[in-house]
């Protein structure tokens, strides 16, 4: 298997793990895995109304570009880098692509 066949592994895991998590204060709110496998990219939305107010946000972004991992946003409390590497990815293929490009090399991940 190659890297980014595995590297598509791996977010999709933690993507489906993730996605099994339900908000408890809201009812009708639905977590969505988007994978578009053909242009690495891969989300997880939260969609649906908690009461009057429609929700539709993006939880989690990853995109392979370069044969690396570039965790676009994550706005939960989790690690997800640490997630990535428990599933195989490799550290220095890592980018967190929310941190400016200038500070990226002091992060402990590829820059």
């Amino acid at each position: 298997m190659d890297k980014v066949t595995r590297y598509q592994k791996a977010i999709l895991k933690v993507l489906n793990e993730y996605a099994k998590i339900k908000p408890s204060n809201i009812e009708n709110i639905e977590n969505q895995v988007i994978a578009d496998k053909a242009n690495n990219h891969y989300q997880l939305m939260r969609v649906g109304w908690d009461k009057n107010e429609f929700v539709h946000d993006c939880v989690m972004h990853f995109d392979i570009k370069e044969e690396k991992v570039w965790i676009q946003c994550n706005w939960t409390d989790i690690d997800v880098a640490e997630e990535l590497m428990s599933y195989g990815v490799a550290r220095q293929d890592i980018v967190l692509g929310f941190i400016p490009e200038n500070e990226r090399a002091f992060t402990g991940y590829a820059a």
